[in-house]
């Protein structure tokens, strides 16, 4: 399914909560599914949301690789990028438990801006964080360790699991200061259409307890059932059928 470049434009204006809390309006999969868990974190949680079509490796650092360059596979990572129908984020599963070394540095997160990818995913540790904020490149970690060890690649594109949240080649992501998750691809175009009227609903209750001044118990009731309404409708709009 193609979604266009506006819609990811559309989605990266909304914080990943609010993108959870849309998502859950359609009701296509279970609440407790379908983003990561608290051992992944965002390291620059001040930078904006991030959008973009997974490109998943595995990865291990605690032993040399069987043979070749241990960066030897960045090459064929990188021609992966093409193939997606956005902007790439890489994620990488750290199969070594615990992490043994850093699956990124400054070199790595270059090159992988430089050639369009919005930003990288891993349950496995990051290094020169400094540096890889001073380029603006989202990093979302498990850890953070000061060597690279022997790191290399074992596999691309195929499944990945990171932070509970098993993750496709070209699963689309979203993620922010509060975290990752997957925005089902049939809904994406959806999404982007109905969150502006999903906050507008919670501005209802927002403006009336953010205003200065005491607050009334059953006018605050009031505006809470007026929220529910709201909601509700958006609910049964987007409804799949048979649900």
């Amino acid at each position: 399914m193609t979604i266009t470049q506006s819609v990811l434009d559309k989605l990266a204006k909304y914080d990943t909560p609010t993108i959870c809390n849309v998502i859950e309006l359609f009701d296509i999969r279970p609440r407790n599914r379908g983003y990561m868990d608290a051992r992944v974190k965002c390291n620059f949680p001040e930078f904006p949301p991030i959008v973009g079509y997974a490109c998943t490796a595995a990865f291990r650092s605690d032993a040399p690789p069987a043979g070749g360059d241990a960066y030897g596979s960045i090459q064929a990572q990188l021609e992966q990028f093409s193939k997606l129908p956005g902007p790439a984020i890489v994620v990488f599963q750290d199969l070594d438990d615990p992490p043994a070394a850093a699956v990124f540095g400054e070199v790595m997160c270059s090159t992988y801006k430089a050639f369009g990818s919005a930003g990288l995913v891993t349950n496995g540790a990051g290094r020169d964080l400094e540096q890889v904020r001073a380029l603006k490149y989202p990093v979302f970690t498990g850890s953070t360790i000061c060597s690279h060890g022997y790191c290399h690649m074992l596999h691309l594109g195929l499944p990945v699991r990171v932070g509970s949240l098993m993750v496709n080649q070209g699963d689309l992501l979203h993620g922010d200061a509060n975290g990752v998750t997957n925005i089902p691809v049939e809904i994406a175009g959806e999404i982007a259409d109905v969150t502006p009227e999903f906050i507008a609903a919670e501005e209802i209750i927002m403006n009336y307890v953010k205003a200065p001044g005491p607050k009334v118990v059953s006018k605050y009731d009031e505006l809470r059932k007026e929220f529910q309404a709201a909601v509700k409708k958006l609910t049964a709009r987007v409804a799949r059928p048979g649900k």
